[in-house]
Parts: structure tokens; sequence; C-alpha cells
């Protein structure tokens, strides 16, 4: 359980953050950004939630995804350090749920016009927010891949797979929101030569 009593320590002033095992690192710490990028990702699904309301047939899943990305993003802040074992488990994100995203990307895909052009972000709000997240989710995935490459960092594969189909996911998503493709703006190659 986490409590937080007190929302400013001052301790960030000089540039240093704390990563969850205490480790102190510089606030551009490839980590912090890996972890900071699913954070914003986890923001902008706040949005999509909101474009599309409680109504909405994909705020069910949205609302697990964001406490999901909060489990990532304590993946992310837990570096595995062999060397040094932590004195408790931590959260990782596991393979099954990278299957059940996959498995929900089948079922939403299932429902959609075939796609016949690249998609432009547009149509619902709804739609345009899940684009807006794809993207986030995207740029997440890049830095968790580059953190992922340093010589002395180790991430989960399971958080590489999880942050690469959920992008697949949002894209799905803003297709379903978009009437089940019917509303989806197309890219037209060259059209306003």
């Amino acid at each position: 359980m986490v409590t937080l009593n007190r929302i400013y320590t001052r301790t960030g002033d000089k540039g240093q953050t704390r990563l969850a095992t205490g480790e102190s690192v510089q606030k551009f710490d490839l980590r912090v950004e890996a972890y900071g990028a699913v954070d914003e990702l986890n923001a902008v699904i706040g949005l999509v939630r909101l474009a599309g309301g409680p109504s909405s047939g994909l705020d069910p899943l949205l609302a697990r995804i964001q406490n999901e990305l909060f489990d990532l993003g304590a993946d992310l802040a837990t570096p595995d350090r062999p060397e040094k074992p932590l004195a408790w488990e931590a959260l990782r994100i596991l393979d099954s749920q990278v299957d059940r995203l996959e498995q929900e990307i089948d079922q939403l895909n299932a429902e959609l016009l075939p796609l016949t052009s690249f998609i432009l972000p547009g149509g619902t709000a709804e739609a345009t927010h899940l684009h807006l997240a794809r993207t986030v989710c995207r740029r997440a995935e890049r830095v968790a891949v580059q953190l992922a490459s340093e010589a002395e960092e180790i991430v989960s594969p399971a958080a590489l797979k999880y942050l690469n189909r959920l992008s697949d996911l949002l894209f799905v998503m803003s297709r379903w929101a978009n009437g089940r493709g019917a509303g989806d703006v197309l890219w037209r190659p060259g059209a306003t030569r």
C-alpha cells in the first residue's frame, strides 16, 4: 500500500530523483524517461476516457489499462540488479497481461471494416485521443527499448511486449471508436499536390 502524506519533499530540487529501490539518479536518466512516458500515456488515456464518456464501450477496458500502466511504471522504476537482490518481490508485467491485450486486439479487430489505407488521426474525439495515446505509447516503447539496450540495465521482456501490443490495441480501439472503421479518416497519398 502506498501512503502519500506529503506531496513535496524538496529532494528533487537539484535534479535528482529516487527509483523504487531508493537508488538516486538524475531526472533525465533513461529509466526515469521510460516510466515518465508511461505516466504521460496514462494521462492521455484519461483524456480518451473523458472524450468517450462512461457509456463508451471501451471505458472498462481503458480503466483496466490505466491501472496496468501504473504497474508498468512500477516495473520500470524498479531496476533488476542481480548483484543486489531486492528484499521484496518487485511488481512486474506478466506475459499473461500481454496475452490478454492480444485477445482484445483480435476481438475488436474482428468487428472492424477492412483497412484500405493508412489512417489519419481524426473522426470522433474519442478516436482522435486514442491516436494520441498510441503515439505516446510508441514513444514510451522506444525509450524502454533504448533503456534495455544499455549494458547495465535490464528491462523485463514482458514490459517491452506490453508496450508494443498496447500501441496496436490503441490503434484498433481508435478504429472501433470511429464507428467500427466507418468513420476513419483515410490518408490519400499526394491528394493535395
